[in-house]
């Protein structure tokens, strides 16, 4: 035991490193590239701190080469989930006792093992299971998971040191309890930040989890949960299991121990868990705190005071990094059509530069879409937009190709109808499309606004570019609750822990903002103590009594 009060270090934001030829940082992932795409390795489910094997398993793949076979991931039935959960339920009483520093150790270490020995592996895994370019894979799985980790660790120490009042004769004190149960964690397969942040945030407030991720992340998953138990992390504190979600989600959801649910997804799935809960609701120990981030349908809207330039490399940035596999990715753009022509060149101009194939070729900026299922998904769009030609115009891009891999040329639409189907759903890949708003009649700015507003049951990102100071004001009140993150003149994407805290509402989710100490709040049952200090002795009665009316 350690007598001391103490705060840790001020965290600081991971430096992202550009993997430039001859920086010290490429050859090593070059290295960690080559070696995992020249083998296919075992992805057990690890329960209680073992690993699991089991019968059948999944074929990883690279998205863009999808005939590698990266991994073969176990899948977890009936008997694996059910003793997932007892490992949880059984490391529930020590972990949630084990003291906050040696809770916070643990993944103080975790981020030092990521920033140094791990940095290189989890950044190839990345690029190879979810196609992610060097820069996109290094701001995900290394700096922003590293983010997590340490500002979740100061997040987590401040919260401890909020204490109330504490008059004389008293003593009053809150004790941030972990949930009773056990944390579902299910991650997407975007974002390997995500997949640790989700299962380690609650672990980190004493919780124990069960964590599913998605099959197409399990690739990187895997290397995560390594990174958590050399560590320190003690057995049955995070227990990974892979396998048919809703299957396993059932399993879990049913469970009487259920605490609460850390998700991140499509906003169909996360509605059906908020029902399931909401139907065996009566047979909980506890009622489930439910944290979700879902869908978005995320905007662009310019002022004609905007840079015209940065407008541009704001859209084509905002739309096709990741190849639009963002839940903040920008999605439907507004624009004045007197500035339309000029912004049009650019970035049609741009978007034909942009290369896109193997991620392992460090000159292509897009690679390819996460799996046959998303590549046939955004192909209907594309088909959608050449039926109805009278209301889409092409601008850039609309070829697909998944003779090799998943590949969906970034895509740029011009519509007549700014409500219709390209600019209300949320597709999730590499197709943008454009409205360009008549700004010479009277109310335009006021219409537009309302029109950003409206169109999408999605409130999760949005930039306004304007260098008019009133646009900008009036765009940040109109649309108060039609992004929970807001930029200026700002593409829509690139949250960094710390600085802007991450979530949306309306149909994008609770907004419990991950990277800040509002989402570990969620993690937290505080008991209230007073204590006495000089209790009262004698007569029960009080002064008040001594002078009855005459």
């Amino acid at each position: 035991m350690i007598e001391a009060i103490h705060p840790l270090p001020l965290p600081t934001n991971e430096p992202v490193r550009s993997y430039a030829p001859n920086t010290p940082e490429r050859a090593p992932l070059e290295q960690a590239l080559d070696k995992l795409a020249a083998e296919t390795i075992e992805l057990p489910l690890v329960i209680d701190g073992a690993h699991v094997r089991t019968t059948p398993s999944i074929d990883v793949r690279s998205p863009h080469a999808h005939r590698r076979v990266l991994g073969r991931a176990h899948s977890a039935g009936a008997d694996e989930v059910a003793r997932a959960i007892d490992a949880a339920k059984s490391a529930h009483p020590a972990w949630s006792r084990t003291p906050w520093q040696a809770r916070v150790a643990i993944f103080l270490r975790a981020a030092e093992l990521l920033a140094t020995k791990y940095r290189p592996t989890l950044n190839a895994a990345t690029m190879l299971g979810q196609s992610k370019t060097a820069h996109q894979a290094e701001i995900d799985a290394a700096c922003e998971l590293i983010d997590f980790l340490r500002f979740n660790a100061h997040y987590a120490t401040k919260l401890y040191t909020e204490q109330p009042l504490s008059p004389a004769g008293q003593w009053n004190l809150l004790d941030h309890r972990p949930l009773e149960g056990f944390v579902f964690a299910i991650t997407p397969f975007n974002f390997t930040a995500i997949a640790g942040n989700l299962p380690s945030a609650p672990a980190l407030m004493g919780n124990t989890v069960l964590w599913k991720p998605a099959e197409t992340q399990a690739f990187s998953a895997h290397f995560l949960m390594e990174l958590f138990l050399e560590a320190g992390l003690p057995p049955g504190v995070i227990n990974l299991v892979y396998g048919d979600g809703a299957a396993i989600g059932a399993q879990a959801l049913a469970h009487p121990d259920l605490a609460g649910v850390h998700f991140t997804g499509s906003t169909a799935v996360f509605n059906r868990i908020w029902s399931t809960i909401g139907a065996n609701i009566d047979r909980y120990r506890t009622y489930p705190r439910i944290v979700g981030e879902t869908g978005g349908k995320d905007f662009i809207l310019a002022h004609p005071s905007a840079d015209v330039d940065a407008l541009a490399v704001a859209l084509v940035r905002g739309a096709f990094e990741f190849q639009g596999q963002k839940c903040s990715a920008a999605s439907r753009m507004y624009v004045p059509k007197s500035l339309w022509p000029a912004l049009r060149e650019r970035v049609a101009g741009m978007i034909r530069e942009i290369t896109i194939g193997d991620v392992r070729d460090f000159s292509n900026f897009m690679g390819a879409v996460i799996d046959a299922r998303a590549f046939a998904k955004h192909k209907s769009y594309i088909d959608y937009a050449a039926q109805y030609a009278g209301e889409y115009t092409l601008v850039a891009g609309g070829t697909v190709d998944d003779s090799t891999g998943y590949f969906v040329s970034p895509t740029l639409y011009e519509t007549s109808n700014p409500k219709g189907k390209l600019m209300s759903e949320e597709i999730f890949g590499p197709i943008a499309t454009l409205f360009a708003y008549d700004d010479s009649a009277k109310g335009a700015w006021d219409e537009a606004l309302a029109l950003v507003d409206s169109t999408s049951p999605y409130a999760l990102t949005g930039a306004v570019f304007a260098n008019d100071r009133r646009a900008i004001e009036s765009a940040s009140s109109a649309l108060r609750f039609a992004a929970g993150n807001f930029y200026v003149n700002d593409k829509p994407t690139g949250a960094v822990v710390g600085q802007q805290p991450f979530g949306g509402s309306r149909g994008s989710g609770t907004n419990d903002k991950a990277g800040s100490g509002l989402n570990l709040l969620r993690w937290v049952s505080p008991r209230a103590i007073k204590e006495n200090l000089a209790p009262p002795t004698g007569d029960f009665r009080y002064p008040f009594m001594a002078n009855p009316r005459s």
